[in-house]
């Protein structure tokens, strides 16, 4: 064990109500950075031998996983048969079979964009759709209903993988709007 201090001066000051959040920020940020920093330093060094940090700055971070990783193979019957509705949506309702005909209709890189806008991973788990992950364990694609607006446009909650999915008068309308999110969703627009 090794006391190290969080801040120049931290082994003499107590953690109180006033200071906790940042002795919770220097907690974290010492075990997810310093305390690794010299195999982050080495990763890095490797890493950019064959990339150079210029090229890595053109990318956000989910272009920069599907660059890393690969574009996934997405099988949608399993996406579908693992898909949860809630808020008045059923696997029946029109909105819904809409909504599955565009996911067929669309490429597998508005596919992978798709999974990325609403679970915030650009893969599928070993297992398939059954096995994704939440914020606090396995948690279902959902599907949520929004009441429509002109112009709405989808949002998702990436922490429990739900998509909100307005209730588009047609299938035309859902899939101009799903791919306007898709493609500008990282802009954190709900109106467009």
């Amino acid at each position: 064990m090794e006391e190290v201090p969080l801040k120049p001066g931290g082994g003499g000051i107590l953690v109180t109500q006033n200071n906790k959040a940042e002795y919770v920020q220097l907690v974290t940020e010492l075990r997810m950075t310093r305390a690794i920093q010299p195999q982050i330093n080495a990763f890095l060094q490797g890493f950019h031998m064959f990339i150079p940090p210029s090229l890595i700055q053109l990318f956000d971070e989910y272009e920069l996983e599907l660059l890393l990783s690969g574009m996934p193979e997405i099988d949608v019957s399993d996406w579908i048969k693992n898909t949860e509705y809630t808020s008045g949506y059923e696997r029946e309702d029109p909105v819904i079979q809409w909504f599955w005909e565009v996911v067929e209709d669309i490429t597998q890189e508005e596919r992978v964009l798709l999974l990325q806008f609403v679970t915030g991973s650009s893969r599928v788990p070993h297992g398939g759709f059954a096995n994704i992950m939440g914020g606090s364990g396995l948690q279902n694609f959902t599907i949520a209903a929004v009441p429509y607006t002109p112009n709405l446009l989808p949002t998702s909650s990436t922490c429990i993988n739900m998509l909100k999915l307005p209730e588009y008068p047609s299938k035309e309308i859902l899939k101009d709007r799903l791919l306007v999110a898709l493609h500008c969703g990282s802009y954190g627009y709900t109106m467009a």
